[in-house]
């Protein structure tokens, strides 16, 4: 019997009240046929599939075949989409199949391009295959950073035409969280006066994914701070890594703090603090700089639908921390990516000036910091790339000497130093013109294996390895005319 079938499903989501979502079956997608299937997201949840490529597993990926224990649902939410309140809106093209035990972790199963729900509103409730690739290929990137994330199951392709801004092929993505609920889920709630249901929700969460805060008397005040401090470090290790999501609504940010729906993103190449990398972010609200901002914005639209549970006063002491933990957690990761084992006081002055230094020469920025790993304060000439990334900036100099003093006051080995920084700056990233060779071989030739690939090695994007090292060159002039937008 194909081993799709010994999924173990505990569906508590689904036993919620109707209020949060709606029943739905799957549309059915013609002629499936098995693009990716990723074999350590699978062992996740134990499922040790012998041939991913089993008509019957693949029917069961894309939806047409029922998961034996399954529920599909499609979830409820509204949200703040770029800054404006919907107060409906809902997985239009996605399906919550259920969610599976293995051992002691829980993973949703969730069917992107399944078919319209009542929430599609005018979509046709299809993902198209460019747009499955480019997650698929990131939320698996986004894991081997060590940054919090969805993970990516598989994708199952189909020849059902689908119109975006050209008529392109629908595939479906399974992607694995612990838990869809996002701040929008509880907006819901609050624009149609459910406090009851809030309670509901927020319990829920407390009971699966917060459990040591079930006996605490101020259980909702700590389970909003708890939901600050994870949003605060996930977009510390975003800001880290130069990654930029580009549609930061409150729909598609997690109660957990988990990178949660990838669309128009994007990682810093030349640096640009600056960077949009949404084509529909007309205002640059989402760019790469506003993205602490954009949080604490977001976070305080999810307390406010928390205040039939909590105070005002617990609120905003709540939302205050947020600074004080973002700062913290990013300057730790920064100090990482330098080499540094101590806290000091110039430390962000070291880093911002070396940010305006890299903002000058258009530097690009995983370059760069995974060339600095090779810093030797010792030698008087750095290396050819190190020097070609800065253009020989007349502040490099003063930049280095202080640099340099810094790590002699803290003793530092340049051998040690160098590997614990090879351990954070990443060789290989998901950019954006990688991803496009990818899905330009998949529509134009059928050919899957660049997309395995590439999920090789991102899966390891700190180990040098001679097979990748051409996703480690700089990326190609025509990469700079791509251009990802909200359909992306």
């Amino acid at each position: 019997m194909p081993p799709i079938t010994t999924l173990h499903f505990d569906n508590t989501y689904a036993r919620l009240p109707d209020v949060f979502f709606e029943r739905v079956t799957p549309a059915p997608l013609s002629n499936p046929h098995l693009v990716a299937f990723n074999p350590e997201a699978a062992r996740l949840i134990g499922l040790e599939a012998e041939d991913p490529t089993d008509p019957e597993v693949v029917a069961s990926l894309s939806g047409n075949r029922p998961m034996p224990g399954s529920e599909p649902i499609a979830m409820a939410y509204a949200g703040h989409q770029f800054g404006t309140f919907v107060p409906q809106l809902g997985d239009g093209r996605a399906i919550l199949l259920g969610e599976v035990r293995y051992g002691s972790e829980k993973w949703d199963l969730h069917l992107k391009g399944g078919g319209k729900t009542k929430f599609s509103r005018f979509g046709d409730g299809r993902a198209v295959l460019r747009s499955t690739i480019r997650e698929y290929l990131c939320s698996e990137a986004m894991h081997g950073l060590g940054i919090p994330t969805t993970r990516a199951l598989s994708i199952v392709g189909s020849d059902v035409p689908v119109r975006r801004e050209l008529v392109e092929r629908a595939a479906t993505l399974v992607r694995m969280a612990p838990s869809h609920v996002r701040f929008g889920s509880f907006e819901l709630l609050a624009a149609r006066g459910f406090a009851k249901e809030i309670g509901v929700l927020a319990d829920y969460m407390i009971r699966e994914h917060f459990p040591h805060l079930a006996q605490e008397p101020d259980q909702y005040a700590k389970f909003l701070s708890e939901v600050v401090a994870r949003t605060a470090t996930l977009i510390a290790h975003w800001m880290a890594a130069g990654f930029s999501h580009g549609v930061m609504n409150t729909d598609n940010m997690s109660i957990l703090g988990i990178t949660l729906d990838y669309g128009p993103f994007g990682f810093l190449e030349a640096t640009d603090l600056g960077y949009i990398c949404n084509h529909s972010d007309h205002e640059g609200r989402y760019a790469f700089d506003q993205q602490p901002a954009v949080a604490l914005w977001n976070l305080s639209r999810f307390a406010e639908s928390l205040l039939s549970l909590i105070s005002r006063e617990e609120a905003l002491a709540a939302l205050e921390q947020y600074q004080g933990i973002f700062e913290q957690s990013y300057a730790g990761r920064m100090r990482d990516k330098l080499g540094l084992r101590e806290k000091g006081d110039d430390d962000g002055e070291l880093v911002g000036e070396l940010l305006t230094l890299l903002q000058r020469t258009h530097a690009d920025y995983s370059m760069f910091f995974r060339a600095l790993g090779d810093f030797d304060p010792g030698q008087p000439v750095q290396s050819d790339t190190l020097l070609a990334l800065i253009e020989e900036d007349p502040t490099w100099e003063d930049w280095t000497k202080r640099y340099a003093g810094r790590l002699a006051r803290e003793g530092s080995v340049v051998r040690e130093r160098n590997k614990a920084m090879h351990g954070v700056n990443p060789k290989y990233i998901l950019r954006n013109y990688l991803a496009q060779e990818a899905i330009a071989k998949a529509e134009q030739e059928d050919d899957y294996s660049e997309i395995e690939r590439l999920r090789l090695a991102l899966s390891d994007p700190y180990s040098s390895r001679p097979e990748f090292d051409r996703y480690a060159a700089s990326p190609p002039s025509w990469s700079r005319e791509l251009v990802v937008s909200c359909s992306s």
